[in-house]
């Protein structure tokens, strides 16, 4: 559930929504979300200063039932 809500949330913010991809993968320090986006839809993603990616971050964790979710904001050379 949390892969989806990543996912739409950032297809919301992007101008190439196709092109975003989230994965995610479980280790023994949690859950690690990887957002690919486009190059040019980078900046959107992170935002100025990183308020962006910090308020994916804080969403995605409000949404999370087992604690912290670590979500990193990958770039892709499509």
């Amino acid at each position: 559930m949390l892969t989806e809500a990543l996912e739409h949330l950032v297809k919301g913010i992007v101008d190439s929504p196709d092109d975003v991809e989230v994965t995610s993968t479980r280790n023994r320090r949690g859950e690690l979300m990887e957002v690919r986006v486009n190059p040019d839809d980078l900046g959107r993603v992170i935002g100025r200063g990183g308020r962006t990616a910090k308020a994916l971050r804080y969403v995605i964790n409000a949404l999370s039932d087992e604690g912290s979710v670590r979500v990193d904001v990958i770039e892709t050379d499509r």
